[in-house]
């Protein structure tokens, strides 16, 4: 018997400006290399756990591509957008898998825009300094076209992984 796993995340992302929602979009995005290879170590091989996920977001100036080679250190091809207030990156709050999937629907993830932007995407990363370039990246993607936001906007992520 063969299993086969595809590894993918559905980026599921809402806008909302004083109570009335925007915009809605949503995006499977790029599992990078070293985020493939954090959970086979981490399962596998170590069987340790990094115990926070966080999400942040991709700017769209000077966007070129993604590819599975990013990592936090090195992805020549975008910047990250930290024109929120939160803090760090707002944590990834999942529940446990069922059915071979997770999810932070529970406890989504809440980003207080305090500055005019344009979004690309976001992304998932094992470390929670906003504007960072250490930890895992574990995977990156786009909407289906760059949303500008304005202070005062709220952007709520909800990621679910699955196979």
């Amino acid at each position: 018997m063969r299993m086969d796993v595809q590894l993918r995340s559905l980026y599921e992302v809402e806008c909302w400006r004083e109570g009335r929602l925007l915009w809605s979009d949503s995006f499977w995005n790029l599992v990078t290399t070293v985020g493939k290879n954090i959970l086979l170590d981490q399962t596998f091989y170590s069987g340790t756990v990094t115990p926070t996920w966080y999400i942040s977001l991709v700017n769209n100036a000077s966007f070129t591509q993604y590819a599975a080679a990013d990592t936090m250190s090195s992805h020549a091809g975008w910047l990250e957008a930290t024109g929120y207030s939160n803090a760090t990156r707002v944590a990834y709050t999942m529940i446990a898998a069922v059915s071979g999937s997770t999810s932070n629907d529970a406890s989504r993830a809440l980003f207080n825009i305090n500055a005019t932007a344009t979004i690309r995407g976001a992304f998932l990363v094992n470390q929670s300094t906003k504007g960072g370039t250490t930890g895992t990246l574990y995977g990156e993607g786009d909407f289906a076209a760059a949303r500008s936001v304005v202070s005062g906007d709220v952007l709520s992520i909800k990621i679910t992984l699955t196979d």
